[in-house]
């Protein structure tokens, strides 16, 4: 059975910085592509970022592109959400998923394990 559990979400204001993450219990951790998607109230989950096994290989949306990094560390079965320069418009519920067949995707449903959610809130 694979969990993960996404930690770090709070309330910031504009301009701040957050860093999110998400631990990953089970095994072959190291060979899933692991994504970040959000869901503001009101709105469809969205993709934010992924990366894949390989840890040259990620994917932004452009939303977030430049302000955001994804990474990665196996040896802690952990993936990170660096979030820079907040506004108001990232706020919502951050989700981390994992995808076994490490494709580094940006659709929601290619994803076989998903956390709770941690709340972002950024304040203007």
């Amino acid at each position: 059975q694979v969990q993960l559990v996404e930690s770090g979400g709070r309330l910031v204001q504009a301009g701040d910085s957050l860093r999110l993450s998400c631990v990953v219990s089970g095994r072959d951790f190291s060979r899933y592509a692991m994504g970040w998607f959000r869901q503001a109230p009101g709105k469809e989950r969205e993709f934010v970022a992924v990366i894949s096994w390989n840890v040259g290989n990620t994917y932004y949306a452009d939303s977030v592109k430049g302000r955001f990094t994804i990474s990665r560390d196996n040896a802690k079965n952990t993936v990170y959400l660096q979030m820079n320069s907040l506004k108001p418009e990232d706020t919502a519920v951050y989700y981390c998923a994992a995808d076994a067949g490490n494709r580094r995707s940006v659709k929601s449903y290619e994803y076989n394990y998903w956390g709770q959610g941690t709340q972002v809130a950024v304040s203007s």
